[in-house]
């Protein structure tokens, strides 16, 4: 019954998850563009909105990075450039957990804004508060995993999930093995990393897609234009 459950939850699951984040975000953009956006309610206590926004965009975007080239790069990159499995780990729990600080603490401020100001809790939609309640609650669940990861300085539990993740991507169908064994609190935070994935199409997440490129091949100026006050 574990060994189906893991495989369900680990070995299924993902593909579920990142088959609806490509569709699903597809779709939205191609069927509902409107609606590809973060709604703005910057004009609403917008010293607490920067600073929260900046911290967690900058904690979330380290730890993204972090996760992606830790996970996704070979071993054997590691091992040519010389980087031992112990160096990896404590450079991962080091930056990961400075990042993952810095994320929750904006993720806090975020939260707080939202929910504890009338005004922004009013033009807030359901889908923006689960999302930024469930982002805190995975920032939460990483930094938990630290101490876990410290008792583990060998790196083989490391090993084990960066065997997972590129199994995912290579098609291996075995992959969940690799992680059978792994603390509850990983599962946890691997899990709802997954469900996040998921829900991101629905979400006003879908706007880390996009980024204003096009501004730099953009033909002509933009006029702006006064209106003189007549004397």
């Amino acid at each position: 019954m574990t060994e189906f459950l893991n495989f369900a939850v680990f070995g299924i699951y993902p593909y579920i998850a990142l088959a609806t984040l490509i569709v699903g975000s597809v779709l939205r953009y191609d069927k509902d563009p409107y609606t590809w956006r973060a709604g703005s309610s910057q004009l609403l206590r917008r010293k607490q909105l920067m600073w929260g926004s900046v911290l967690f965009h900058l904690g979330v975007l380290v730890i993204f990075v972090g996760h992606f080239v830790g996970l996704l790069t070979p071993i054997a990159v590691f091992d040519a450039l010389g980087v031992t499995h112990t160096a990896k780990q404590l450079m991962a729990i080091i930056g990961g957990g400075i990042a993952g600080v810095i994320g929750i603490i904006g993720a806090t401020l975020l939260i707080h804004r939202r929910f504890f100001d009338a005004r922004v809790r009013a033009a807030s939609s359901f889908a923006d508060n689960m999302i930024i309640l469930i982002l805190w609650v995975q920032l939460a669940l990483g930094l938990g995993t630290i101490p876990v990861s410290l008792r583990h300085l060998d790196g083989a539990e490391m090993v084990n999930f960066m065997n997972y993740s590129q199994g995912i991507f290579t098609f291996n169908f075995e992959a969940s093995n690799f992680i059978i064994e792994a603390s509850p609190i990983f599962k946890t935070h691997m899990f709802l990393g997954l469900t996040i994935l998921l829900l991101f199409p629905f979400t006003r997440l879908v706007h880390m897609l996009s980024a204003p490129v096009r501004y730099m091949w953009r033909s002509g100026y933009q006029i702006v234009r006064t209106k003189k006050k007549r004397i």
